[in-house]
């Protein structure tokens, strides 16, 4: 148990600057006009594919992760 609350920390370190790399690496829709209101009038769809959907799943991945890691974190703290 002590190995693991030893490691912990920098596996989150890692999780983490993976997670904001494959948030920021997602292209938005929305665009910059989009943010300030002058969005396009209809609904548009679009379809993730290749290197998109890739970083798409890995943020949900790494999300999931880190919020298990910091669960798992608190539980060796309060054991302790």
């Amino acid at each position: 148990m002590n190995l693991v609350a030893s490691i912990l920390p920098y596996a989150q370190i890692i999780l983490s600057v993976v997670l904001v790399a494959a948030i920021l690496f997602q292209q938005s829709s929305a665009g910059v006009g989009g943010a300030l209101g002058g969005g396009e009038g209809g609904s548009f769809h679009h379809t993730r594919r290749g290197f998109e959907k890739f970083l798409f799943y890995l943020s949900i991945v790494c999300g999931t992760l880190f919020a298990l890691f910091a669960l798992l974190s608190i539980i060796i703290k309060a054991h302790s």
